[in-house]
């Protein structure tokens, strides 16, 4: 139980060449997936590229006129009675 036998290192190195050699569907899958990595990456920077640069805007004036104010109509009448 000390040492690994032959069959280990048997073992061992079919799941490395499953996994990363060959031609296998996971090794596909593993360079889908890098190259999904890559893309989100350079996808960052480009984002980050144009969040950095000023938008280049033409100044336009708006003609604006001020609202009128409202006019207040109050028609309160008070009486006083003189007592």
């Amino acid at each position: 139980m000390g040492s690994m036998s032959i069959w280990h290192w048997i073992l061992v190195l079919g799941v490395v060449l499953l996994l990363f050699g060959g031609r296998g569907k996971i090794s596909e899958l593993m360079g889908d997936f890098a190259q999904g990595i890559k893309s989100f990456k350079k996808g960052m920077t480009e984002e980050d590229k144009a969040e950095s640069e000023p938008v280049k805007t033409d100044p336009k004036t708006i003609n604006h006129q001020p609202a009128p104010a409202p006019t207040a109509t109050v028609t309160q009448t008070e009486t006083h009675k003189a007592g």
